[in-house]
């Protein structure tokens, strides 16, 4: 069995430790090789799924493929205070996931006072709770 088929029955039964040493291995950012690339991007879904937010918040620094994934985990498990501290910071994407977090909670004005309160000029994101409050 190859490295890709020992990484498959490694996620498949959620041995996230080896799932993730495998595909790291065979796995780079913005690779010219197109597999590389996707391997990358495998690598940083394993490690959301283990839910090593750890690892992929030192990632996201410097990866903007773990720093959407961060969000995006951080977002799917409803965890607010930390999108939100990541959007004063500075992170737009983090405002953008918060926001679709609260408009998908019927949360508008909560969402509206969030943007208020971190970015009141980001049109973006006043174009999501214009979109969830269907005006």
């Amino acid at each position: 069995m190859d490295w890709f088929e020992q990484a498959r029955v490694a996620e498949q039964g959620q041995d996230w430790d080896v799932a993730i040493a495998l595909v790291s291995a065979h796995a780079e950012c913005f690779a010219d090789d197109p597999c590389l690339h996707d391997n990358h991007l495998w690598h940083m879904d394993l490690l959301a799924r283990a839910e090593r937010i750890p690892e992929l918040t030192e990632r996201a620094l410097t990866d903007v493929h773990a720093h959407r994934r961060l969000n995006r985990l951080l977002g799917e498990r409803g965890m607010e205070a930390a999108l939100r501290n990541r959007a004063e910071d500075g992170d737009r994407g983090a405002l953008y996931v918060l926001v679709h977090l609260l408009c998908g909670t019927n949360r508008v004005q909560e969402a509206q006072q969030a943007i208020q309160e971190i970015d009141p000029e980001n049109e973006y994101a006043r174009q999501i709770v214009a979109g969830a409050s269907g005006s």
